[in-house]
């Protein structure tokens, strides 16, 4: 018996139902704005515009550290603590495709486990799809249907300390590293780039024996992030030691994040850094639109593979290669 083909949905009935809250639906519109298919695009941006009104009061908080360090312990407990007090946390955990495959594990939930069964909290764990950084190409469009499905807390977790972070920090309000206590000379190897993006450090794991090497930790990063220019919105990093396992140092960490919204809101950054993200991502979105163009257009796709396997067999040079593709596209 041949499968009956699903009902496609309406723009209403997607706003509709996640207006109304229901998580089914919210997931479900989160699946069209994933998806590459061109009629599901076409409705995905329209749900995007329509969904606009409702969105743009939550905390947009981004988490980043080494492999290892606990981000989704401590994001499972830090979100249910903000479930409990009444607060709708939503979180979008990045997990890492491969490029091989092009699967992806999707065992954020497995890990963030009294999170993800918490009434008042999502838990969504999306593919990075192969795109730069490992950060899943439509998290902006998934960020904004949590919003207008009434979540006040979006957490945007990323896969590790690479190229992600600069991606996950154009579209959050603040930024959020995790260090481990047994910080070196080298601290850990994380970049100074990343570094100088975070608003704040938390190193993870204080507790028990790991106790004095946090203390001495929070010493190694202190100093180092005094070298650090000014930040633009004049807001000074601050370095907290936290346990996720026991549950420690997280009033800190809230009283942190509520002190630094009441302090951007009064100084104009909060809405200047909104505004910023708006149009960086009107640029990402231009950008990504004509490499899709580009890679999906007949003629080029059957021109790749022939000029593809001469640059594998070094008869062309690459860089030759490329420039003849982009003048066939633009002779089209």
């Amino acid at each position: 018996m041949a499968r009956r083909q699903a009902k496609r949905l309406s723009l209403s009935e997607y706003l509709d139902g996640i207006r109304a809250g229901n998580r089914m639906m919210l997931s479900k519109a989160i699946t069209l704005v994933e998806s590459r298919l061109a009629s599901d695009r076409k409705l995905a941006n329209e749900l995007i515009e329509a969904c606009l009104p409702f969105t743009g009061q939550s905390y947009r908080l981004g988490i980043t550290g080494v492999p290892g360090v606990g981000k989704s312990t401590l994001i499972d407990t830090f979100g249910f603590r903000l479930a409990e007090q009444g607060h709708k946390v939503a979180v979008l955990a990045i997990d890492p495709s491969s490029q091989l495959s092009k699967g992806s594990i999707l065992g954020d939930k497995t890990r963030m486990h009294q999170l993800a069964h918490h009434p008042a909290a999502y838990v969504r764990p999306s593919p990075t799809a192969g795109s730069l950084g490992g950060v899943a190409r439509q998290t902006r469009e998934t960020l904004l249907l949590c919003e207008a499905a009434g979540y006040d807390t979006i957490i945007v977790e990323t896969v590790g300390v690479g190229q992600s972070e600069t991606a996950v920090h154009g579209m959050v309000d603040f930024f959020l590293l995790l260090a481990l206590p047994n910080a070196g000379d080298d601290l850990q190897g994380i970049k100074k780039g990343v570094m100088e993006m975070a608003d704040a450090l938390l190193i993870n794991k204080a507790d028990g024996p790991f106790l004095p090497k946090a203390r001495q930790a929070k010493a190694n990063y202190s100093q180092a992030m005094r070298l650090f220019p000014q930040k633009e919105s004049n807001w000074k990093p601050q370095i907290h030691l936290v346990s996720a396992l026991e549950n420690t140092g997280l009033d800190q960490v809230q009283q942190m994040l509520e002190t630094y919204r009441s302090s951007m809101e009064q100084n104009g950054f909060w809405q200047k850094r909104r505004s910023q993200q708006a149009q960086q991502w009107m640029y990402d979105a231009i950008r990504q639109g004509l490499e899709d163009q580009f890679f999906n257009h007949p003629a080029i796709r059957e021109r790749l593979v022939e000029l593809q396997q001469l640059v594998l067999e070094q008869k062309r040079a690459p860089i030759q290669v490329a420039e003849e593709l982009l003048q066939a596209w633009r002779d089209q």
